[in-house]
């Protein structure tokens, strides 16, 4: 057990009223999902839900954090089923309406778990997919740091990053990804504290993971408080045969103490007696307790202790990342308290009546902030509670634009991969001296050489707090890789773990919102393992976090590296995925133009994030009369080779198998007049605006044409389209549906094999030939 500072006399009065706000957040949380389940109309007879259970076990912990250590710089990702609490403690504090609660997991009101884009009080982190909003506290810790390093905030602003999470939580593994990759750049100003109730949705946590999680923190260079027994407890075990006490407490199973827990003081007793049976010390204090004082002795911990909370707190009241366990109890105070199957357990309406009752608030009043406390208690803890507003009531920062060069030089070179022009674009713009660069950061998985970032990397340098030199360049060994770190680098270096990138990713995107200073990151991955990250993806998105995301080398294009390096569906991931717009380019221009569309977009008010799919295939650049085509382009696609009017058939391409089509369009157009070749940028664009335009007119107003909808409209009503892409044929086989084209779909429906380029572009009919026999189809069916 820790021994923390006690707290002094003149504090006594402060914990009492803690004590009251507890209760009430107890009280309003489970009142708030009680109206949602049984009080409000339920039309289609599917339960609504939340989580008493896990509300009551960290109601304590959430009022000595907000209503006592909370300062205005920090922030704090609350865990997903404790929402209804956040929401109590904004409506105490006034910033919450009673509409929004009443309509708690309804449309339009408070959301079911913390989003800091759908819910109305200030939220600094969403949380909901268990893990991420704990493991992106210690990334936003590092942007912290990469923002005072830069000179962009003073080190006497720097907050501590809070993450509130249950004990089920650290089963998830992202935790300990982020753990390993914190210690590497030796995070600081985090805490993760822990409703530690033991128990998960389908059993008890297990026992022999006692001092386990202790170990894992600390060898990670973190402080971990174990606060297991209240101050009550801590007594009680100072008076003889408290200690035999205290041992059978210890050496309790988690189940055990559950079980009895929700048995109560009898069951308590009974036990008690049985197990300590010849100590007549330790049965002499159990004796002197009535059912009620011996359940409350045995569910005194330290997690329900306002004063062992706030001597933890003050324990910790440095840099060092700290990890607090807080024993608690799942249910604590209700009526299933300690009960296996309480995780989802909803109170009925005759057991939601007791626990008003017994809080002595009137039928009618469950609404009331302060019912029942009176009206000096009431005016007392209104005045209390005052000072706390301002903390929490801050508005989301608003953070200057930065301003986008006019242009992003195109690459000189007549055959070029967009990857490598990724990689010379980032050069030149580093180069440059723009103001836009300095906001750039760059951070990649441990793929930063072979995604083309190294160049910028040379000349930007690593982020490290501590200087780090490049030991190869100091005995003069011969690299193209000049990296040394040192606090004005501005590429953080992640080790092989996806999740990571995405969540530093989401931390960086979140710098404006979070810190009042817009950054501009950058992040690489393999196209192949965006799926080993995609919880996290969504999750940046979901709480719209702005970013870039560079990802190359993609399809069955990275021919020798056969199936497992090759992806198939990431275009559906780009086109899916709400907050990212994602483009497929196939030309160095198109990238250039597009790059610069992505600055901007990142910083717009209804902008979002961006996804850019590359090749290492280095292709013939096509010449440009004009730039025409560029804002066709940045709408989703542009003719490279225009239709005549009524003509009869099109070919639809996208990315890096540009070439192929290239040479099918010139080996058919003699013999399909008025041929039209439609270079695809984004097929997500493309079909989000033809959705957007079907949506117009179900909902009765009028119609606008989409971009490929007028892109289409030369072609014949019975003409055939040919699509082709390196991934699945879905992103653009839907094309045939904007104007009802016959459609011969092209692309990747199985996983690769190894080989070049010839051989798997006619294996998987990518090449000129199966464009010729698909278009033969098409001919024969009109």
């Amino acid at each position: 057990m820790n021994e923390f500072t006690p707290v002094r006399d003149e504090n006594r009065e402060r914990i009492a009223r803690l004590e009251l706000i507890d209760s009430r957040l107890r009280w309003l949380s489970s009142w708030i999902i009680h109206n949602a389940n049984h009080l409000r109309e339920s039309r289609d007879g599917l339960k609504v839900g939340g989580h008493q259970a896990s509300c009551s076990s960290i109601s304590t912990i959430m009022t000595a954090l907000y209503f006592h250590a909370l300062r205005p710089q920090d922030r704090v990702a609350v865990k997903p089923h404790a929402g209804p609490v956040l929401h109590a403690i904004h409506y105490l504090l006034g910033n919450q309406s009673l509409e929004q609660l009443q309509a708690f997991r309804g449309l339009g009101g408070a959301q079911s778990y913390p989003s800091r884009t759908k819910d109305q009080i200030p939220v600094d982190f969403s949380t909901g997919s268990v893990g991420l909003g704990v493991a992106i506290t210690a990334f936003a810790s590092l942007v912290q740091d990469y923002l005072i390093a830069h000179g962009q905030m003073a080190q006497a602003d720097a907050g501590r990053m809070i993450a509130l999470m249950g004990d089920a939580e650290l089963d998830e593994g992202n935790i300990y990804e982020c753990l390993i990759e914190g210690y590497k750049h030796d995070i600081r100003n985090c805490w993760w504290i822990v409703d530690y109730n033991r128990q998960s949705l389908d059993s008890t946590t297990a026992d022999r993971m006692f001092r386990r999680f202790d170990d894992i923190f600390e060898t990670c260079g973190w402080r971990v408080l174990t606060l297991k027994h209240g101050k009550i407890q801590r007594q009680v075990f100072k008076k003889p045969g408290g200690q035999a006490i205290e041992r059978w407490i210890d050496d309790c199973p988690n189940a055990e103490y559950a079980a009895l827990t929700y048995q109560g003081g009898s069951a308590w007793r009974a036990r008690l007696n049985a197990d300590l049976a010849g100590n007549k010390a330790a049965l002499k204090l159990i004796a002197g307790m009535d059912d009620a004082d011996l359940s409350a002795l045995m569910l005194n911990l330290g997690g329900h202790c306002i004063e062992t909370l706030l001597e933890a707190f003050a324990e910790a009241d440095d840099e060092r990342p700290t990890m607090f366990i807080a024993y608690t109890v799942k249910g604590y105070g209700l009526p299933f308290q300690g009960h296996k199957d309480n995780h989802a357990g909803l109170m009925n309406p005759t057991q939601i009546a007791s626990l008003r009752e017994s809080l002595g608030i009137a039928e009618g009043a469950e609404w009331h902030p302060f019912a029942g406390m009176g009206d000096n208690t009431a005016r007392d803890l209104k005045d209390f509670i005052e000072p706390v507003r301002s903390v929490l009531a801050r508005p989301k920062m608003a953070a200057a634009g930065i301003d986008v060069p006019g242009d992003i030089a195109v690459p000189d070179g007549d055959e070029q991969s967009t990857q490598a022009a990724f990689g010379r674009i980032l050069l030149d713009l580093s180069k440059s001296g723009h103001p836009l660069v300095d906001r750039i950061v760059t951070t990649s998985p441990d793929v930063t050489v072979s995604t083309n970032l190294g160049a910028f990397v040379n000349q930007r340098g690593l982020f490290r707090r501590q200087e780090l030199k490049d030991i190869f360049a100091g005995y003069k060994i011969p690299s193209p890789q000049k990296w040394s770190g040192h606090l004005a680098g501005q590429h953080i270096e992640l080790g092989i773990a996806e999740n990571n990138l995405f969540l530093m990713l989401a931390a960086l995107g979140l710098s404006g919102p979070l810190f009042g200073h817009r950054l501009l990151p950058i992040g690489t991955v393999y196209d192949p393992f965006i799926a080993r990250g995609l919880d996290a993806l969504n999750y940046a998105c979901y709480q719209d976090a702005r970013f870039l995301l560079v990802a190359t080398p993609s399809g069955v294009t990275l021919g020798p590296e056969g199936g497992a390096h090759q992806s198939i569906n990431t275009p559906l991931i780009g086109m899916g995925q709400p907050g990212l717009t994602y483009f497929e380019p196939a030309y160095a221009d198109e990238l250039a133009l597009l790059m610069h569309w992505a600055f901007a977009h990142m910083q717009a008010q209804d902008g979002g994030s961006v996804y850019l799919r590359l090749s290492t295939r280095a292709i013939a650049q096509v010449q440009r009369s004009d730039d025409g085509w560029k804002a066709d382009a940045l709408r989703g696609a542009y003719w490279l080779r225009p239709p005549e009017s009524g003509s009869r058939m099109a070919i639809a391409y996208a990315g890096a198998i540009a070439p192929e089509a290239l040479r099918a369009w010139e080996s058919l157009r003699d013999d399909v007049p008025g041929l039209g070749l439609l270079a695809v940028t984004s097929p997500d664009l493309l079909h989000r605006d033809w959705s957007a335009a079907n949506a117009q007119r179900a909902a009765g107003t009028a119609r606008q044409l989409s971009h490929i909808e007028t892109l289409l409209a030369p072609l014949s009503k019975d003409a055939g389209l040919v699509t082709l892409i390196d991934g699945s044929l879905a992103a653009l086989s839907w094309l045939g549906s904007v104007r009802g084209h016959r459609v011969s779909p092209l692309g990747i429906d199985r996983f690769g094999q190894t080989g070049d380029l010839p051989d798997l572009y006619s294996l998987y009919r990518l090449d000129p030939e199966a464009v010729y026999d698909a278009a033969a189809e098409l001919i024969l069916a009109q």
